[in-house]
């Protein structure tokens, strides 16, 4: 049996890592997966049955919990029909780029009002972005968005990756020079209001975390 130690991991890595091991197995080996709290055992139990495998979890201690992802019957092959059926209905998808697909990022953070929490979020739904199976064609960064994409961010490398795939990062200019990053963008390519309208009205799918 596989073992994978998700202690100390921030969310979304433990499912992330979990997925891509399944993957890697082709969903036919049991998996424990170490975690340390009761949320990441809920979204581990949400993710078998997205995977069409077993599972059960022990807790061992209050930092220790054990979930183990067992093959089911027919398991892989529904996981694998059901993988089918979302490539059939995403027909834009070309070398893992969701044609027509944007991501609206306007801050630094996600959601209220916790401030410090927000930016926890932000970084997680980054790095969750760059792990998708289809990535966004492109991401559109301005007013707060603007830090993320710039000297300081802890979410520029996740950013790179992408834009190493092929996904457009285009960063607002008028946002950096007010926020005083003109000179230290690490990614991607700088931007105008007119070029960002005209990417916005022109997808087919708008996403805002």
């Amino acid at each position: 049996m596989k073992q994978l130690d998700m202690r100390g991991k921030a969310c979304p890595m433990p499912v992330i890592e979990t997925k891509k091991l399944l993957e890697e197995l082709n969903r036919a080996e049991a998996v424990t997966v170490l975690v340390d709290n009761e949320i990441a055992v809920q979204n581990l139990t949400k993710l078998a049955g997205h995977e069409g495998m077993d599972v059960s979890s022990d807790k061992h201690s209050d930092k220790e919990f054990a979930v183990v992802f067992t093959p089911a019957e027919g398991g892989a092959a529904q996981a694998q029909t059901a993988e089918s059926g979302e490539a059939q209905e995403e027909t834009a998808v070309e070398n893992h780029i969701a044609r027509g697909r944007a991501v609206v990022i306007a801050s630094d953070k996600m959601g209220e009002p916790e401030e410090e929490l927000g930016k926890i979020l932000m970084k997680g739904f980054i790095y969750a972005l760059s792990r998708q199976d289809a990535l966004p064609e492109t991401i559109l960064f301005y007013n707060g968005g603007a830090k993320l994409t710039a000297e300081g961010s802890e979410s520029v490398e996740d950013l790179k990756y992408m834009a190493e795939q092929g996904v457009e990062i285009l960063t607002c200019g008028t946002c950096l020079k007010h926020l005083g990053l003109e000179e230290k963008l690490q990614v991607g390519a700088v931007s105008n209001m007119y070029e960002i309208a005209e990417k916005m009205t022109g997808a087919r799918q708008l996403v805002r975390p």
